[in-house]
């Protein structure tokens, strides 16, 4: 283990590392598992060590920046959210441990997580497409197709996280992940076309399996929703928000029961359990994500005063999160999610939208928008500057 030492930083620049790390190995670990990758899971846990030295500085910082009782209350709340980033990155760490233990996953698991509201996908980049030779800031691709890069293959080496600067090369190979709209846009623009997905067949055949992959995709959106509600409860003092956060924790915990009631049922019927573990580890990732979020807004639910620290936090990271309001004359207005393309037009994910006095959580294509609703995203910040064209108004943070 990687000894650690204090290393003077801001506790503003700490928690905004930790946010990203804790999100990127969330992505990584599921796309380890969709493409049965040790390489991935491998960076998860190398990613971990990082994070270990980062919860170590934030809490000498914490200790260091209390004078008085009113600062170490408000420092306090920082800690928790530091803390709730560590639990995250804790569990991925622990899949991508599983992973590289050789545990297995049924096939229709791999086929499933597709069909989650955010897609990861792999692809090649081809030469003298529309993507070799230029950086990843030169095309804008999470605000013209709605997908981000999240890994580059180049060779045998791995890029992880790339930013606006990184160059792209023909025979990358590219994960990237974002909105089912923006994959073959996406395609296009490396040279080649989406594949039909391989015929694979599981070795452990349950007639009913597709109900606990239901639930496992179920879980995985569910517990991503609850992070990014979280962060917006706190971000802009919404209690109602930080509400609906618990009520997802304790619907997530209701579902993790279905799915371990299911698991041992469908053992009985099988001659190799091993198939099934996968499940279960799976469904604890999602949880424990959903816990963390419960975590955060804990902070909120106690009334502990946060700094303003914490916006520069959120507002400085690499997915931040956006409040919009749609304005009357504004293309949005009048149309559903659906007819805007929000998604793959912005790459912003909608995680709420509050029509008058009532907040639709987790909004579906066909929810409508309408003038002086207030559009709550997460995404990059290219693609908050689309959304907020396109809404014509945006609100202070």
């Amino acid at each position: 283990m990687t000894e650690l030492e204090y290393q003077p930083t801001s506790f503003k620049d700490v928690l905004i590392e930790m946010k990203d790390i804790s999100e990127l190995m969330v992505d990584l670990s599921y796309s380890a598992i969709l493409f049965e990758s040790r390489d991935i899971a491998q960076e998860v846990t190398n990613l971990e060590e990082r994070m270990n030295l980062l919860v170590y500085q934030a809490r000498i910082q914490s200790i260091l920046g209390a004078r008085r009782i009113e600062e170490a209350e408000s420092m306090s709340g920082l800690l928790q959210v530091a803390e709730a980033a560590e639990t995250i990155s804790n569990s991925a760490s622990d899949m991508a441990t599983i992973i590289l233990k050789g545990v297995k996953f049924p096939a229709r698991v791999m086929q499933a997580l597709p069909d989650a509201e955010e897609v990861t996908v792999r692809l090649v980049v081809r030469e003298n497409s529309a993507l070799d030779g230029l950086t990843l800031g030169d095309i804008k691709l999470q605000s013209t197709t709605g997908m981000r890069v999240i890994a580059i293959r180049r060779g045998v080496s791995w890029l992880y996280d790339p930013d606006r600067d990184t160059l792209i090369n023909d025979g990358d190979i590219l994960i990237a992940k974002g909105f089912e709209g923006g994959v073959d846009p996406l395609f296009v623009m490396a040279g080649g076309e989406r594949l039909p997905p391989a015929e694979t067949k599981d070795e452990a055949v349950v007639d009913d399996l597709g109900r606990a992959v239901r639930l496992i995709v179920r879980m995985k959106d569910m517990s991503e929703l609850a992070v990014g509600l979280a962060y917006t409860a706190l971000l802009f003092q919404h209690k109602d928000v930080a509400d609906e956060v618990a009520s997802l924790d304790l619907k997530m915990d209701d579902m993790r029961y279905e799915l371990d009631l299911w698991v041992l049922e469908a053992a009985k019927r099988i001659n190799n359990v091993e198939y099934l573990r996968g499940l279960l580890y799976m469904s604890t990732f999602a949880e424990a994500i959903s816990n963390a979020a419960y975590s955060i807004v804990d902070v909120i639910l106690r009334d502990i005063e946060i700094p303003p620290v914490f916006q520069k936090i959120v507002r400085e990271s690499d997915e931040i999160i956006s409040r919009v309001r749609v304005g009357p004359s504004s293309a949005l207005d009048g149309r559903t999610l659906k007819e805007a393309s929000l998604g793959t037009v912005t790459g912003m994910v909608v995680l709420a939208i509050k029509h008058e006095k009532k907040w639709r959580y987790r909004p579906r294509k066909n929810d409508r928008l309408y003038s002086g609703d207030i559009i709550i995203a997460k995404g990059r910040r290219d693609g908050e500057e689309r959304l907020s064209d396109l809404c014509a108004e945006q609100l202070n943070a």
